[in-house]
């Protein structure tokens, strides 16, 4: 690349000692980008070592695109045709030429060089939204009308998918005797809960494709749903001790700061995995020690913020947490850095309770929510503060959690007609 800017050019010889690995990068199709690409990778909290082991690995394919006599415009075929040409030959430990770490250094190259606009995204597997539209107008009208997060919309795309597949894209088609056996044949290996979730899904999807004229309206009451006693099972916790243990034993973890303010999150205030990722720093008033939470209707609502819990997270943002310009609270702690996930606020959790050695009747995030209400019960919180807390929209469901309160039980149970109540 003609004119590399000197603080540019730094950046390569900072991470990269090897005077002949640099050479062979400057000269090959990665020339033009490769300063800024290493800039990059240390920007993204990417460690030294990690840089140079990338550096190298990527050195491997450039190599191997110079010789096959791919520049900088095939940069995509030639990725994969490395692909095939590393899959086909047998692995052969210390022979020189590109690898699998070759090819990872290169998808995390040509994913920078996508960032900034130079090349077009790598084109995989149409999405299920791609292939049917109708599904993605699906979840923009669920979430304009209904308020449904993207998570529970996933799930629902995840089952609708089967439906689309199994039925046909003419909507108009669709009767109450082909959607019945679609459901009963997707429930029917699944349990009670996920075959009521496969109901609501379909239901919601058809209901959809009455509003907006692609059925006939009222369809939707065609589909049964599978009878159960409602709320019959008893909540599934951890003993006060336990919770303690597992929030313990984040002491001396590498993560420890990180994990240990996530856990109390979930643990004295009840709050849902998703809650827990999606926090932002505007979510917390200090002033007044308070959150504002969004739940699964997207309602806000006000809880008070524990000292334990802001004192935790006051110190894994001032000791622990990477200078992200973001606005969630809680990120990884590993490169590339990103918000959490749903999905990595249950590893966690997963992870404390192994640490601690826990037998845990469920592992993930949920199991603290459940155990955050009996452990309020068990102090003495009416029924209604716990609901408070958790936010439930009915107390029916906060209801649910005196089957582990003797005297709570009182508070709800139902006199036999005409008999005296005890």
């Amino acid at each position: 690349m003609a004119g590399h800017s000197r603080d540019a050019g730094a950046m390569l010889e900072t991470h990269l000692h090897s005077p002949v690995t640099r050479r062979r990068l400057r000269m090959g199709p990665a020339a033009d980008h490769i300063d800024a690409f290493a800039d990059w990778l240390h920007s993204h909290g990417y460690r030294t070592i990690s840089i140079r082991h990338l550096l190298t690995a990527l050195a491997g394919w450039t190599d191997w695109m110079a010789a096959a006599g791919f520049t900088v415009h095939d940069l995509l075929l030639g990725f994969e045709a490395c692909k095939l040409e590393v899959n086909r030959a047998a692995h052969i430990r210390y022979r020189g030429g590109p690898s699998s770490k070759s090819l990872t250094a290169a998808s995390i190259f040509l994913r920078f060089l996508q960032q900034r606009g130079e090349l077009p995204d790598l084109k995989g597997p149409l999405s299920a939204t791609e292939r049917w539209p109708i599904l993605m107008e699906f979840r923009s009208w669920m979430r304009s009308h209904r308020g449904l997060t993207e998570s529970t919309l996933d799930v629902y795309e995840g089952v609708l998918v089967g439906l689309v597949d199994a039925l046909g894209e003419d909507t108009a088609t669709y009767s109450a005797e082909n959607l019945r056996g679609f459901v009963l044949n997707r429930a029917s290996p699944h349990g009670i809960e996920r075959a009521k979730s496969i109901v609501v899904a379909v239901r919601s999807f058809i209901r959809f494709l009455g509003v907006t004229g692609r059925c006939a309206v009222g369809m939707e009451h065609a589909i049964p749903g599978f009878a159960s006693w409602r709320l019959s099972s008893v909540p599934r916790f951890l003993a006060a001790e336990d919770v303690e243990r597992a929030i313990g034993s984040c002491a001396g973890y590498l993560f420890e700061l990180r994990d240990r303010a996530v856990l109390l999150f979930l643990a004295r205030l009840g709050l849902r995995a998703s809650e827990v990722a999606n926090l932002r720093f505007t979510d917390i008033d200090w002033r007044r020690g308070e959150l504002s939470i969004s739940g699964k209707s997207r309602r806000r609502e006000s809880l008070p913020l524990p000292q334990e819990v802001g004192d935790a997270v006051l110190q894994y943002i001032k000791e622990a947490r990477p200078q992200l310009q973001i606005c969630e609270v809680f990120t990884t702690v590993l490169a590339p850095f990103h918000a959490l996930t749903r999905a990595n606020v249950a590893h966690i959790v997963r992870a404390a309770l192994l640490r601690a050695g826990i037998k845990a009747p469920s592992n993930g995030a949920h199991i603290l929510r459940h155990s955050a209400a009996t452990t309020m019960l068990a102090q003495g919180a009416t029924l209604a503060g716990v609901g408070a807390v958790l936010r439930h929209r009915s107390p029916t469901t906060t209801a649910h959690y005196a089957k582990v309160n003797v005297r709570l039980l009182h508070e709800i149970a139902q006199p036999w007609p005409e008999v005296p109540s005890c």
